[in-house]
């Protein structure tokens, strides 16, 4: 069986509120934040990017490890900031923990499911025998053009996984995925915002490459959403992934737990990956999670992790991090985004 064998995070302690974004547009605070379900987002300092960010959450997931990072195989960054357009992430985030030599480094771009179609790819390499360890990082400090509706909503963190076959947190049961030309959100090359179509991102984007994903994993699996403990879905905001929860025959009280775009807003790579991390803060040994992924231009990837008696010696606090947290002003936000 191959899975997770542990996980870290970071988050960025620089918090500014919708309401004061919305200020300075002249927008009504209480309209965005009922449109998004967002209150207050993530905001990288100054001196952190997508490396500094992806090193903390990767130095979190070794914590506490015995293993010879020899048998790490392969290091794979998935994240839609890469600091330097040529020049990899992930040889320099190895470097910085001591992985060397023998190991294949990639970066990874798909939009906000980077990360996750390079979990695919861990799996097969250690499924195959390749290698004994993946380490997938998932890190963004998430642009977003001011005055745009992203605004509200981009964010900056990172979650790293460390994937293997012995000792695992969480089991791999499952997964399936889905892709369509769609292009519902972009970037070229030496643009510095990127643009998307609105509405588009939602109904052809979002809504119909998860469901796809997951309704032919549940399938494919033949679990019901009943026997699912949590779902844990991409959020761009907080409605969307309450109602994709509901379309696919979740209730709530299955997706509140992953809820964590209010307070942190959505952090692109590393979005979904916070909702997991949140719910293995009070998952419980046998737990089913439904996890999927989204990622415009468009695709998802869908999970069904089974966890398993490791939880309780890896299990880490997200809900303390978020309110350790100051908070910042627009202009102080535009300074730390390199805006101005």
């Amino acid at each position: 069986m191959t899975g997770i064998v542990s996980y870290g995070f970071y988050i960025p302690k620089y918090r500014i509120k919708i309401g004061d974004i919305a200020k300075v547009w002249g927008k009504e605070e209480k309209n965005i934040s009922r449109s998004l379900l967002v209150k207050e987002k993530t905001v990288a300092g100054i001196d952190e990017d997508s490396l500094t960010m992806a090193y903390e959450s990767s130095k979190m997931a070794f914590e506490g490890l015995n293993i010879d990072k020899k048998k790490i195989g392969a290091v794979y960054v998935g994240s839609e900031s890469h600091p330097y357009a040529v020049n990899p992430t992930a040889t320099i985030l190895a470097e910085m923990l001591g992985i060397r030599g023998h190991y294949l480094a990639s970066d990874t771009e798909f939009a906000c499911k980077a990360a996750t179609g390079a979990m695919i790819s861990g799996l097969g390499m250690i499924k195959s025998k390749l290698t004994s360890y993946v380490l997938v990082s998932a890190s963004d400090k998430a642009q977003s053009m001011p005055h745009d509706v992203l605004e509200y909503t981009a964010s900056s963190a990172s979650v790293s996984l460390l994937m293997g076959s012995q000792d695992l947190v969480l089991k791999v049961l499952d997964y399936s995925t889905y892709s369509t030309d769609t292009p519902d959100f972009w970037r070229r090359d030496g643009i510095r915002y990127p643009s998307h179509g609105g509405r588009f991102t939602g109904l052809p984007a979002y809504f119909y490459h998860i469901f796809n994903s997951s309704s032919d994993l549940l399938k494919k699996t033949k679990i019901k959403p009943h026997q699912i403990a949590h779902a844990v879905f991409h959020m761009p905001n907080g409605k969307f992934p309450i109602q994709i929860a509901y379309k696919l025959g979740f209730d709530f009280d299955q997706v509140k737990q992953s809820l964590v775009v209010e307070n942190l807003g959505n952090s692109y790579t590393a979005s979904a990956l916070l909702g997991l991390v949140s719910v293995l803060e009070v998952a419980q040994k046998n737990d089913l999670i439904f996890f999927a992924s989204f990622g415009s231009g468009a695709g998802s990837d869908a999970f069904i992790f089974q966890v398993t008696d490791n939880i309780d010696k890896r299990r880490m606090s997200l809900s303390k991090k978020i309110k350790n947290k100051k908070y910042i002003d627009y202009p102080t936000y535009l300074k730390f985004m390199d805006t101005i």
